[in-house]
């Protein structure tokens, strides 16, 4: 049975198969040589003719599905608003399949959501669409990150049926009005802490003959004074489920999720996919995540949209444009007062 996937394919080589044997039939017919070589001339025209009329065709055809998906994408991650209770955001994504991101003020707290679907095009967006919607609805209803986790689960598995090679990873995270962090994760990659740290003045280091230390950013305190910081990156961790859909998730009491320290007010968490850290440039060199980070985080003092442009730049600049796999980058930031 040939599939609907499968038809450009076969008319290629109709279209080959039909050449190559009007060439053979004419040179091998008996009669003079020139009018044998001027009918083949004509035959292998007609033929490239035809094949790059179906290539203009296919691109055609990819193009109108990549807007489509695209179009699909764009109304799937709706923009995230600049603030939500006193954190501040920005997201930026780079694919057409299944990476997924959403940041909601719930009475329990900023719930945050991201993930990478396996697989890419409109599969993928279908999958995002399922599981992302039961996140908005569940994260204002459920009292607790493993009952938004089911919903989760559940939508997945009405969506995808009996296709058990479908799954989805997913990092929850909950932070409450005092900075506390609640997370869940199901074969996520953890985010990133960014606070600034102190950096010890370099007193005496030229005179014992040690390097000092290296130059750091001068951030102004509220008075307008300088102050010598640098910028810290500590990887949030904890357990990690398997990917949701691989797996049943664990039973009621073997699902709460875990206490992941507080965002004290300034500190940032950097939030992305898979994609971005397994980005690698010509030569197969993975992207330096780490490193890309705490430098676009100095030079945008922890500013999430400029922080996530950073980044950004960095990865085209690494990849050289060519980016393997989907991409997604969130940054939420705390700007609430008074101790957390």
């Amino acid at each position: 049975m040939i599939t609907r996937g499968r038809v450009p394919h076969v008319r290629r080589v109709c279209v080959l198969a039909w050449g190559g044997a009007a060439v053979s039939w004419e040179l091998s017919s008996p009669g003079p040589l020139g009018p044998s070589l001027a009918s083949c001339a004509a035959f292998l025209l007609l033929a490239t003719g035809c094949a790059l009329h179906i290539r203009t065709r296919l691109l055609a055809e990819l193009r109108r599905s990549q807007e489509i998906s695209g179009a699909v994408q764009r109304a799937l991650l709706r923009p995230l608003p600049a603030r939500i209770d006193g954190l501040a955001l920005a997201a930026a994504q780079l694919s057409v399949g299944g990476d997924l991101y959403e940041a909601l003020p719930t009475p329990y707290g900023v719930r945050v959501v991201i993930g990478d679907v396996r697989g890419h095009g409109p599969a993928a967006l279908g999958v995002a669409s399922a599981v992302l919607g039961s996140f908005r609805e569940a994260a204002y209803d459920e009292a607790s990150l493993g009952g938004v986790l089911r919903r989760m689960e559940r939508a997945l598995i009405r969506h995808v049926g009996g296709e058990p090679e479908e799954f989805v990873t997913v990092l929850l995270l909950q932070i409450a009005p005092d900075g506390a962090l609640l997370a869940l994760n199901c074969g996520h990659p953890w985010p990133y802490v960014l606070r600034w740290l102190p950096v010890p003045e370099p007193c005496c280091a030229g005179s014992r003959g040690r390097a000092p230390h290296p130059p750091a950013r001068l951030p102004r305190t509220p008075g307008g004074s300088p102050r010598r910081e640098r910028v810290g990156l500590e990887p949030l961790g904890g357990e990690t489920l398997p990917p949701l859909g691989v797996l049943p998730l664990p039973g009621p009491g073997d699902l709460a999720a875990r206490p992941c320290g507080r965002l004290a007010p300034g500190e940032a968490l950097f939030l992305h996919t898979d994609g971005v850290a397994d980005a690698r440039d010509r030569a197969g060199r993975f992207f330096p995540l780490a490193g890309a980070v705490t430098e676009a985080a100095a030079a945008a003092a922890l500013t999430p949209a400029r922080l996530v442009a950073g980044v950004h730049a960095a990865l085209l600049r690494h990849t050289s444009g060519r980016l393997a796999d989907d991409v997604a980058l969130l940054v939420l930031r705390n700007d609430r007062f008074g101790p957390a």
